[in-house]
């Protein structure tokens, strides 16, 4: 931390809404009535087994990482009711959706015998323009997204009235709820049940991802994540994407999240024909943007959110995730990486996909105006402006600076 660097604090940074505040003060002074919410590990198993009327998570199910989680969320995180809520429906649809996608996996098992479309990975550091160029590559019907509402719940419902897929309903819902209880959050990054999101959400369903230290504070399975092999997670998030493109055919996938630059190894190993779209910005800009966001997202779970905290975990892990995708660039034929600048994506997107498509004859016309649609449905400051700084969080630019000097050097060769 920058010694002169003053950081600002939590309330002065983020306002929930009066409503909300005042639910979880009635609701904690509720828990001698006992009104507390309790995340154990059997339980909520139970309740996901009941709620699908099925019992079998899979022969590969590894419960360590549930675990794991769970002692660092009772432990650590201090999470006001509402939050803890949250956390106890979010945990039971992850188990859920692993009940319904083995009950899928059994009756249908021509899902297991696909290979994996080939796969466009978009990674880079966060807030460097990887949402924005996964919206624009939406447009070609060719590629295969995963849409904010299959994030949620990848597996299909097995019973269901009416014509409307219930997952579609459920998400709705979420986004509706997000923007009741965390208005200023989309100006940020907007969850949008129809749009694109992050295939983390993914590898959430083996409970081996950066999601509970992104939204919580569980720095001991965090420390435990960071030892552990990740293949496990991949592979099952291989088995689930055989799943949704069973359900919705396509060409290639357009896989999105700033956690596969840690794991580029592992993707190699997991997928097929694997392409690399990185996307570059400013450290010194992104990282305070995204540290912004996580201090925002926590404050949906804890009213205890520490802005220092949240910088001395991510920035270290943010350029150690940096450092790690350069050292596996170098083993690799450098084609196989497409490098995108942020600012050239926000002045001339159609130059970056012709680029993108440069290999594969050209961008038809048509799907070049659907391309500049795309666009013009997302532009920039779309639910308002996002305003942040280094100086939020008590650093310098010299703090951030002394860490990415692998990343600047990289920088200089792609010039």
């Amino acid at each position: 931390m920058g010694r002169d660097q003053k950081v600002v604090a939590p309330q002065d940074f983020i306002r929930m809404p009066l409503w909300f505040r005042f639910l979880n003060r009635s609701w904690k002074a509720s828990y001698p009535l006992g009104t507390r919410i309790k995340l154990d590990k059997d339980r909520l198993i139970r309740s996901a087994k009941k709620s699908t009327d099925l019992d079998d998570l899979g022969k590969d199910f590894w419960d360590e990482p549930l675990d794991r989680m769970l002692q660092s969320i009772n432990k650590e995180a201090n999470l006001h009711p509402v939050g803890m809520f949250i956390s106890r429906e979010r945990i039971v649809n992850l188990l859920a959706n692993r009940l319904r996608a083995e009950y899928y996996f059994k009756k249908y098992p021509e899902i297991l015998d696909q290979d994996v479309y080939p796969v466009w990975m978009i990674a880079g550091l966060q807030r460097t323009g990887t949402t924005k160029l996964q919206r624009l590559l939406n447009a070609d019907p060719d590629n295969r997204v995963l849409a904010s509402w299959e994030a949620i719940n990848p597996a299909p419902f097995i019973r269901q009235k009416g014509k409307e897929d219930k997952r579609l309903k459920k998400a709705r819902m979420a986004e509706k709820a997000l923007k009741l209880m965390a208005p200023g959050f989309f100006a940020i990054h907007p969850v949008e049940y129809l749009a694109p999101e992050e295939d983390i959400l993914l590898l959430d369903i083996t409970f081996l991802s950066t999601t509970p230290e992104a939204t919580t504070h569980v720095p001991s399975y965090a420390a435990w994540l960071e030892k552990t092999d990740q293949s496990y997670a991949y592979e099952y998030a291989a088995k689930l994407m055989k799943l949704l493109q069973w359900q919705r055919p396509a060409k290639r996938w357009i896989l999105k999240s700033p956690h596969h630059l840690e794991f580029f190894d592992i993707a190699d190993k997991t997928f097929g024909e694997l392409h690399f779209l990185w996307t570059h910005r400013d450290p010194c800009v992104s990282i305070p943007s995204f540290l912004s966001m996580l201090s925002h997202s926590r404050a949906l779970f804890s009213d205890d959110v520490s802005l220092e905290k949240v910088a001395e975990h991510w920035v270290r892990k943010s350029t150690a995730i940096l450092n790690k995708g350069i050292e596996y660039r170098k083993t690799q034929p450098q084609d196989r990486f497409l490098d995108i600048n942020y600012d050239d994506l926000v002045d001339n997107a159609e130059a970056i996909l012709e680029d993108i498509y440069k290999g594969r004859g050209g961008i038809p016309e048509e799907l070049m105006q659907q391309f500049i649609k795309a666009e013009q449905d997302n532009p920039p400051q779309k639910y308002g402006s996002h305003s942040y700084s280094l100086e939020d969080f008590g650093l310098s630019e010299e703090d951030i600076e002394k860490r990415i000097v692998a990343y600047r050097n990289l920088l200089k060769e792609l010039d």
